[in-house]
């Protein structure tokens, strides 16, 4: 039994598969991630949701992960940072911010690709102040913004180019 009540079977689809897992109820997701499933680009930080580094899609959202406990994901529809290159947007704004050297150390690097992506599928033609509204709960220690920024600016411009709707195509749709 967990503090706040007995365990919980939840299920949810967890990047394209369907789950069901026993745990807390009051177990964090980014704990159920890393823990159970192995999915350590979900990063265990400031866990008070301030930093961005456990951020995931939640229902296309970018949601923290350590704000988020097991009963909350009932039903939920969940893709963790390993799985952003099943999205068209996904596999285009890691592809800029690879090409812009955008990260040092790389460990808040999921975050911002997480919270880009739910930008990019909601809003194809996002300008900078867009960039910069997405991107104000990540946090990076080492890097600095202006690399992340070129990155983003990288990631919308070639997204403009492109024929993809808003919202993506299916995961084995070409991406040019």
């Amino acid at each position: 039994m967990s503090a706040l009540g007995p365990d919980t079977t939840v299920r949810f689809r967890l990047n394209g598969e369907e789950q069901a897992l026993h745990a807390a109820a009051d177990a964090r997701l980014v704990d159920l991630l890393r823990e159970h499933f192995g999915l350590t680009a979900t990063k265990a930080a400031c866990r008070i949701g301030r930093c961005g580094a456990c951020l995931v899609l939640l229902d296309g959202s970018a949601v923290n992960a350590c704000l988020l406990m097991a009963w909350q994901i009932e039903g939920a529809d969940i893709i963790s940072p390993e799985a952003l290159a099943v999205l068209p947007e996904g596999r285009v704004v890691r592809e800029a911010l690879v090409a812009e050297v955008s990260f040092q150390c790389g460990y808040c690097a999921p975050g911002f690709a997480v919270a880009l992506t739910a930008l990019f599928r909601r809003e194809r033609d996002a300008d900078e102040a867009a960039i910069r509204a997405a991107l104000e709960g990540n946090i990076c220690r080492c890097t600095g913004y202006f690399s992340i920024l070129r990155g983003a600016m990288l990631a919308a411009r070639r997204l403009s180019e492109k024929s993809i709707p808003a919202g993506g195509l299916p995961a084995n749709a070409p991406t040019g």
